[in-house]
């Protein structure tokens, strides 16, 4: 659980948070589909901070285990306690069930998210002798998923996809949006716009070639933001832009390396 404290920098270039809001206020569950690096854990944060709401998070992965859903059986001065995990509390709340990478969640969890989000908002812990759990009324649920083409991802059961009946698709903003996005995140002087605007065009170019499988990896805003930085403390703007953007594809051989390092001279030289 986490409580949002510092203002979350976050530009709403297509009116996601409108959006939420619209959908908080009828109680619909939404889902944000968008791949990795778009911004979607930043809405959410933004969000919670302008209804102030708790945030109770789950990202998952192979790791993630029903039991940080649910919760645990443990023993206290030779007693028996169930400790809640993060569904029940956000339940009992009130607060925003942030559902990270859903669809890299395994089938038992899935099975169990599908019974507190159906429309009765309840869920019996078999863990703690039929207890039921009724959620507050101002339970809110948001979940992200990746493109399936991301690695560790599934398809979701249709059943479990109809509990979010309010979907928002995140990619990519344009350039200029991008650039305004950066200069929310890093101090872009009148003398680094260009090179800014190089790196976005060249971060444009990798991910239009990642979405046809020519090349193994799109990079994201993050990448974007980090190279900014990085020429703002008077790094070379080619030593960042391979520092960030074509090392990366060292990992698939050195074919991949230079396809990048041939699209970064080619933009700064």
């Amino acid at each position: 659980m986490s409580s949002v404290i510092e203002s979350i920098k976050y530009l709403d270039w297509n009116g996601s948070i409108d959006i939420l809001n619209r959908a908080n206020k009828l109680k619909l569950f939404t889902l944000i589909i968008g791949p990795k690096g778009t911004g979607k854990t930043s809405l959410v944060r933004k969000f919670a901070e302008d209804v102030k709401k708790n945030i109770f998070s789950v990202n998952f992965s192979l790791r993630t285990r029903e039991s940080h859903l649910i919760g645990t059986k443990t023993i206290e001065n030779g007693d028996i306690k169930f400790i809640e995990g993060i569904l029940i509390k956000s339940m009992r709340e009130g607060g925003i069930l942030y559902l990270d990478e859903l669809n890299a969640a395994e089938p038992d969890m899935l099975l169990r998210l599908d019974e507190a989000l159906d429309e009765r908002r309840q869920l019996i812990l078999k863990e703690a002798e039929g207890q039921t759990i009724y959620a507050h009324n101002e339970w809110f649920v948001i979940a992200t998923i990746n493109p399936l083409s991301h690695v560790g991802t599934k398809e979701l059961p249709p059943q479990l996809l109809s509990r979010f009946p309010i979907r928002i698709s995140m990619d990519y903003p344009p350039e200029d949006i991008e650039l305004e996005i950066i200069k929310h995140h890093a101090d872009v002087n009148n003398e680094n716009i260009v090179l800014v605007q190089r790196a976005i065009k060249l971060a444009k170019g990798l991910r239009e070639a990642a979405a046809v499988e020519e090349l193994y990896y799109g990079p994201s805003l993050r990448e974007t933001i980090a190279f900014s930085k990085l020429i703002n403390i008077g790094t070379d703007p080619k030593l960042s832009a391979e520092i960030v953007f074509a090392n990366v594809y060292n990992q698939w051989g050195e074919v991949e390396f230079r396809k990048v390092m041939d699209m970064i001279t080619s933009i700064f030289g």
